[in-house]
């Protein structure tokens, strides 16, 4: 009986740590950012024209449905953009501009150019975004905003208007693809 019992507990641990697959990657179901566990919100693909771009990820403290609530919220949080193809620095930060734009005012916008530049500056120094590389926007309340590579932090944005704006390119009233936006809120 003992035996039954331990060989069940490690089919348990022997469990894979993924999630989901979505497009061929497998999507943690967690994320550790600064010292905060989070969990896997919703994921998926992100295509233009007839290419898919990259599967992006949200993770949360808690799972949230309202995309206004999860833009509000002043926790830790991660957007998690796995590479199905590269992708020129200058063309994911004009993707991510244009995202920007067509959320924010001109005036709005205006509130936000140092903080635009500097995410320019940091893609520019990131050169191309390879297939399989993992582009993470992690928000630390403290901190602002990292961006990082495949594990290495490229630099920090900080404000929590900038991680506001950085949300709104998926979750906004204009997302970038409404049927991503619809999976990284978990549906």
């Amino acid at each position: 009986m003992n035996r039954i019992f331990l060989a069940g507990l490690l089919c348990v641990f022997a469990l894979p740590v993924f999630a989901t697959e979505v497009a061929g990657v497998k999507v943690s179901d967690t994320a550790q950012v600064g010292a905060q566990m989070l969990l896997l919100n919703g994921a998926g693909v992100r295509n233009k024209w007839m290419f898919k771009v990259y599967v992006g990820a949200l993770y949360l403290p808690q799972k949230e449905t309202s995309a206004e609530a999860i833009i509000a919220d002043e926790r830790p949080h991660r957007v998690a953009l796995h590479m199905l193809r590269d992708l020129g620095s200058k063309k994911l930060y004009g993707a991510f501009s244009e995202a920007i734009e067509a959320n924010h005012t001109s005036a709005e916008l205006a509130v936000l150019d140092a903080e635009l530049k500097q995410m320019a500056q940091i893609f520019d120094t990131i050169g191309e975004a390879k297939e399989g590389d993992i582009i993470t926007l992690d928000y630390l309340p403290a901190s602002g905003t990292q961006i990082g590579v495949n594990g290495a932090v490229r630099g920090t944005i900080a404000g929590a208007a900038f991680s506001r704006a950085l949300l709104k390119i998926w979750l906004g009233g204009k997302p970038a693809q409404e049927s991503l936006k619809k999976e990284m809120l978990g549906g």
